[in-house]
This record gives C-alpha cells, sequence and structure tokens, in this order.
C-alpha cells in the first residue's frame, strides 16, 4: 500500500472521463503514486501562511498575505468542500470498495484536520503582528473594547452611517423564516425578549455596503475598528430583546453555477439566473465564534436551516480576507515599489508595423502592460484593420482593452469576441460586458455549458496592398490590465501567419460548434480537445528516447497547477528512464518527487513572494535543441478534457533564450522558492552561500535592460 495520503493510480477518476484499460493497468503495474489534490492545495495555502509568518516581508505585507490565505481558504469551502462531501455520500450510496471509499472520508476529514492547525497558526501570526503594528502608531482594535477616547466618533459613525443598514431578524418569536447568505456576516443575539421569553436575535454585520474597518486618527495614533466591534458596542439599540449573549458567525455556501446544456442564446440568461441563487445555494460551513452554549447551538443551526452544512468553531472575527482594505498609508511598513519597466526596443512608429518585422515577447509585471493595450488601441483606430478577434475570459472592471473593442466596431471594424461567462466569480462582470459589445453590433460568442474556453488569444488582421496580414497576441494569462500589475505572465506579440491562421480557425470552430477531433489539425499550436495532450506525451517520449541513447534529456515545466494523471503517469516513466524533470508549480502538485524507483529525478519547487507566479512554461531540451511553449494550460483534468486551451511555441531563438534565462533564475532561487518533499510539505530550500530572490533578480534584470537600451 502507499504512504499516507498517497493514492494509486486505479483509484483516481478523471472527472467522468474514461481512461483506457491499458493505461490503467501500466500504472497499477507500475504502483505509482500521487499526492491528493485537496490535500496539495492546503499545502500551497500553508506556503502563503509562510510569508505571512516571514518577518523579513513588511508589516503590511505580512496583513496582506494574511487576508489571501483567508480569501483562498473561503473559496475553499465554497468549491472544494462540496465536492469531497458529495463525493463521500456517492460513494457509500453505491456501496463501493470499502478502501475507495475510506479514501474519500479520509481526505475530508484530513482537510479538516489541516484547516484547523492552519487557522490556529494563522491567529498566532496576527497577535504577533498587532504589537509591532502599535509601535509603529497603528492600533488594530482586535478582540478587545474600543478605546474610551475615541468612542464618541464610533458612536457619531454607527447612528449616522451604519444603523441604516441593521436588519435584526427574530428566530424565536418572529414571523417568517431567516436565510442567512453566503460569506455575509452575522452577530447571534441570546437574552430575555418579550415577557421575559428566551430570544435569539440574528443581527447583519453590513460589510455589503460599508468597509469593513472604520479608522480613527487621535493624537498621533491611527486607530483600526472592525466594524463588527462597532455593531457590538451598540447593542443596546436593537429593540425587543436585553442582550445577555453575543456570538459572532458567517455561513459559507456551494458556489458551482448548476448548468445544464442550453441553446447559445439561452446561456446568458441561465447564467444570470444562477448568479442570483449564488449566495442560497448549499450551505457548506457554518463557522461561529467560541462559547456558544451547546443547548444554544442546535437551535440557531436548526432555525438558520443548516443541518447539512460542517460546524466549525473560529475566532471572534470572520472574513479575514478584509484586513487587505485596512488603508493605513505608510510606505515603510510595504514593499519598496517596482515601478513598471516600459519595453526596450519599441519606437513611436506603429506597434503593428514593429510586429510584422519581429516577434516581441511582453513579461508582466515587470513590464509595463501599456503594450497590450497599445496594440488594442491601435488596431481599433487603424485604416487597414478589417476585423479582430479577442478571447476574454476574466476581465478587468474597467477595461481599456474592452472599450478599444467597442470604438474598432464605432470605426466600422469587424470585431468577434468569444466571452467565457464561466469564469468563475467573474460571471457578472463578464455578462455585463457581453452585453455592452453586443449593443455596439460586436459579434459576441459563447461556449456551451460543458466547455470553457480559457485560451488567451487575440488577432488583427488587417488588409496591406491587396493582401491579408496578420498580427497576433498569445497568452498565458488573463487579458487583464488589473490582474497585469500583480500576476506573472508571458504575452507572445507576433506576425507568424500559419500560428495565427490556426488561432482564427479556433474562433470558427468555436462559432460553428464543431466537435472536437473534428475537421482541423493543428500544426504550430497545441490546442486541448484537440491535439495539446497528445503532444506532450509524444515531447515527453521524445526525451525518453534520448535518455536510453545516452543523451542529455532533460524537461523544465512551470504551471500553476499539476493533477492530470496520464501526463504526471507519463513524466514518472521519464524519470525511470533517465529523463532529468524540474517543476515549478505553484499551487496543487500531484507529483510526488524524489521516490526511487518512480520520481527520484523529478523535483519540485513552488515560488510564492509578492507578485502571483502565473506564466505556464514546458520546456523540452531536445537534444540540445530547445524546444519552447507558453500557454494557458495547466496539467488539469480540467484544462485537458473541458477547455479550449491553447499553448504557442516560441521559434525566436534570443527569446527562447530569454525564457531560458528567466526560469533559470527562478530555480536558483533559495529565498522566496520552497521544495515540495516527499510528504508534500514546503521545506525551505537550503542557501548555499547567495541569497537569490527570483522576482528581485528578474526585475533588476529588466531594469538593466532598459538602462542600457537594449
Amino acid at each position: 500500500m502507499p504512504p499516507p495520503g498517497l493514492y494509486p493510480r486505479s483509484f483516481l477518476l478523471l472527472n467522468g472521463n474514461t481512461i483506457n484499460k491499458n493505461q490503467l493497468n501500466m500504472a497499477a503495474a507500475a504502483n505509482y503514486f500521487f499526492f491528493d489534490r485537496d490535500l496539495s492545495w492546503l499545502s500551497f495555502n500553508e506556503r502563503v501562511l509562510m510569508e505571512a509568518e516571514d518577518e523579513s516581508v513588511p508589516l503590511l505585507e505580512r496583513i496582506s498575505f494574511l487576508s489571501i490565505y483567508s480569501s483562498n481558504l473561503d473559496e475553499f469551502y465554497r468549491v472544494r468542500m462540496p465536492a469531497l462531501t458529495a463525493l463521500q455520500k456517492l460513494y457509500q450510496k453505491q456501496k463501493v470498495k470499502k478502501e475507495t471509499a475510506s479514501r474519500h472520508a479520509d481526505v475530508a476529514g484530513k482537510a479538516k484536520g489541516i484547516i484547523y492547525e492552519q487557522q490556529t497558526r494563522f491567529g498566532k501570526i496576527l497577535h504577533q503582528i498587532i504589537p509591532e503594528l502599535q509601535e509603529h502608531g497603528i492600533h488594530l482594535v482586535y478582540g478587545t473594547s474600543i478605546p474610551i477616547e475615541i468612542m464618541r466618533e464610533v458612536s457619531h459613525y454607527f447612528f449616522t452611517q451604519v444603523l441604516t443598514f441593521l436588519k435584526p431578524v427574530y428566530l424565536m418569536h418572529g414571523a417568517g423564516h431567516f436565510f442567512p447568505e453566503n460569506n455575509n456576516l452575522y452577530l447571534a443575539l441570546m437574552g430575555k425578549g418579550q415577557a421575559e421569553a428566551n430570544e435569539i436575535v440574528v443581527v447583519n454585520i453590513p460589510t455589503d455596503h460599508l468597509s469593513r474597518f472604520f479608522e480613527v486618527e487621535w493624537e498621533g495614533k491611527y486607530y483600526v475598528v472592525f466594524l463588527d466591534d462597532i455593531v457590538k458596542a451598540h447593542l443596546h439599540v436593537i429593540p425587543r430583546i436585553t442582550v445577555e449573549a453575543c456570538y459572532s458567525f458567517k455561513v459559507t455556501r456551494d458556489a458551482e453555477l448548476g448548468l445544464e446544456d442550453e441553446y447559445e442564446e439561452d446561456i446568458a440568461i441561465k447564467i444570470e439566473k444562477q448568479i442570483e441563487k449564488r449566495d442560497l445555494g448549499l450551505a457548506t460551513r457554518f463557522l461561529h465564534e467560541p462559547g456558544i452554549p451547546e443547548e444554544i447551538l442546535p437551535a440557531l443551526v436548526n432555525k438558520l436551516g443548516l443541518s447539512e452544512a460542517v460546524i466549525m468553531q473560529g475566532g471572534r472575527y470572520h472574513n479575514l480576507k478584509d484586513l487587505s482594505s485596512i488603508s493605513v498609508n505608510l510606505p515603510k511598513l510595504k514593499y519598496l515599489k517596482w515601478p513598471a519597466i516600459q519595453l526596450s526596443g519599441l519606437n513611436d512608429s506603429s506597434l503593428l508595423e514593429q510586429i510584422r518585422k519581429q516577434d516581441i515577447l511582453l513579461h508582466a509585471p515587470y513590464q509595463s502592460y501599456d503594450t497590450v493595450l497599445r496594440f488594442f488601441n491601435e488596431a481599433a483606430i487603424r485604416a487597414d484593420v478589417e476585423h479582430i478577434y479577442l478571447t476574454m475570459y476574466r476581465v478587468a472592471s474597467d477595461s481599456r482593452i474592452v472599450n478599444a473593442l467597442l470604438s474598432a466596431a464605432h470605426n466600422g471594424k469587424k470585431v468577434t469576441v468569444l466571452i467565457e461567462l464561466k469564469a468563475r466569480f467573474d460571471e457578472a462582470n463578464n455578462l455585463k460586458w457581453a452585453k455592452k459589445l453586443k449593443k455596439a453590433g460586436v459579434h459576441v460568442l459563447y461556449t456551451s455549458s460543458d466547455l470553457k474556453v480559457h485560451a488567451k488569444l487575440a488577432i488583427v488582421k488587417r488588409k496591406i496592398g491587396g493582401k491579408i496580414n496578420y498580427a497576433g497576441l498569445l497568452a498565458t494569462g488573463n487579458l487583464n490590465e488589473s490582474t497585469a500589475r500583480f500576476y506573472t505572465d508571458h504575452i507572445l506579440l507576433t506576425s507568424h501567419t500559419e500560428m495565427l491562421q490556426e488561432a482564427e480557425e479556433i474562433f470558427h470552430l468555436l462559432e460553428e460548434k464543431v466537435k472536437p477531433k473534428e475537421r482541423f489539425v493543428f500544426e504550430h499550436l497545441l490546442v486541448a480537445q484537440y491535439n495539446l495532450q497528445e503532444t506532450f506525451l509524444e515531447l515527453i517520449d521524445r526525451e525518453m528516447r534520448n535518455a536510453r541513447q545516452g543523451l542529455r534529456a532533460h524537461i523544465i515545466l512551470k504551471m500553476n497547477n499539476l493533477e492530470e494523471r496520464v501526463l504526471i503517469r507519463k513524466l514518472y516513466d521519464a524519470s525511470n528512464a533517465g529523463v532529468e524533470i524540474q517543476l515549478i508549480i505553484r499551487g496543487i502538485c500531484c507529483v510526488v518527487p524524489g521516490v526511487s524507483g518512480m520520481s527520484e529525478n523529478i523535483t519540485v519547487r513552488r515560488i510564492v513572494d509578492r507578485y502571483l507566479e502565473h506564466g505556464r512554461i514546458y520546456i523540452f531540451h531536445n537534444n540540445g535543441k530547445n524546444e519552447i511553449f507558453l500557454g494557458s494550460a495547466d496539467w488539469m483534468n480540467r484544462n485537458i478534457y473541458k477547455r479550449i486551451e491553447v499553448c504557442f511555441p516560441l521559434y525566436d531563438e534570443k527569446l527562447k533564450t530569454e525564457i531560458r534565462e528567466l526560469i533559470d533564475i527562478q530555480l536558483h532561487d533559495n529565498s522566496k522558492a520552497v521544495a515540495i518533499n516527499e510528504k508534500s510539505q514546503n521545506a525551505r530550500v537550503i542557501s548555499d552561500g547567495k541569497q537569490v530572490q527570483s522576482q528581485k533578480e528578474i526585475y533588476n534584470k529588466f531594469a538593466s535592460y532598459q538602462s542600457k537600451g537594449t
């Protein structure tokens, strides 16, 4: 049997996708093992917590990492915990093999234990940070009474701003049924109501209308007060109850949208309705402050209709992702700013003309995203541009890119936009833009409910001298100028005609709803549903052949997540064949590295720093003739089997060298990188002398290019 937390291939399913018996038999015979995806994700969130712990990180940035940890965990309960619970019930209902059912029960139980340990650690970190803030004149009022010296201002704020939003609900003797909405914060008040009868009153904390924090400056000190505590300090205004005790709580609900197959014209309406229901989904967690009397808790759970939820004791405050909204302006407690660097080599002539002459590779956020905005702005105004294509997955709320497309449509150009309405938590924003684009005459495409388009593509077709000329943009991340400020991504600007014609064909295939594998063969692009998985398997096979012939064989992969077992099994095969495999995986990693006879030639690193590592890079040594791809695809079941993903080759040798240099810096990071060991733990990389912080090194590298004008 495998070590704890590791599971053989035969136990694992591919989200309803079948794998042939030969593949299963080969995997079982090889006795390969894999980390569980959800436990691996919790390991990643622990890595975020490690940054909050790190005293070398500026104080307000440590608070920001606490916020990120809390936000991540909340999404885990909204998305993954319902899946774990559903799988557990399904296996119990179907009476499958005991080891299979117990595995899923084991994962859910382990996840809860890990989360409890991490949240305890979270509390310790916060209690270490609070006194350090006070040393800088910042008083975060946490778990104590509001200081008397600021109470007058606090009360004024309560009566003029807060009280208007309070909506008390009387559970024991009130009319109607109270349904706590997802992620809203509440107080449960307990005491005597009318005629001295026991009463429970639920009062909302109105963070949907007001900031979570009220900030007051008093005699050189800066006080930050939770909105929760402001409400608690004024409970005497709540009528029909004499409050004897007060406890905070929140409810987390399943955030998945239930979509069935719909015709194209119905999908937008369907999603709009489902978004409205998201806050009414199945309750997955009831998180409450400690101390609720045992005889009261069941009544509260019953009255709130939360019998199916996991009941968890938390701290006094919930939704601590709101910590990022503390607006203290002390630069010395934040990261030293790294101003985005303008891409060197560009001049005042047309960007589209420069792309005709050479490929350009942009590295955000180190280099300014202005080049991308310029690409779309030029396309919108130039007379020779006939047609613009674009995929939209997560769009900025005030997108300059989409506004350029609106201008292009106004200027008489054809514009075709594929909008993915099912991008989780961005559905409403994408739907808003879809309506604006359609109103402006843009041809808007939607996918079916069972397929997402995650590819990052833009194409500009120009007519020059009677001939069609292509300019394109292919990226590893969303065309979103907001996230481009803190997501590390790579954007290729190219005029490679054959590659861009293949990209254009993707739009045609989606518009005509051609089934995957039908009609079109891609020669340059790797497209999920068509040739992506098969090509990666072939590229790994080539490295294995080279290794067996005594040639150097080397694979470097950088992704957000690595889960898909067919590809992982091939990596294990390659390790056994003598191929050196270096992985940089930020989040989920189901590969178990460093196991003799399985993965002894595989190492895994995880980098967490000021920027979110987001770029996907695939490097195959190819006997010294490096073959390098960039793209949108993690090696996840969803990306391989349920999405349209696009990976694209780098053909320019200078750009290939540039990518290799960046990756080499990251592989030598011993400051913000950890090694994932055979137990899925985040092991600090031991320094061999020189301290290397890869993001800082990369920024300095591009800054030196700018100073040299190269």
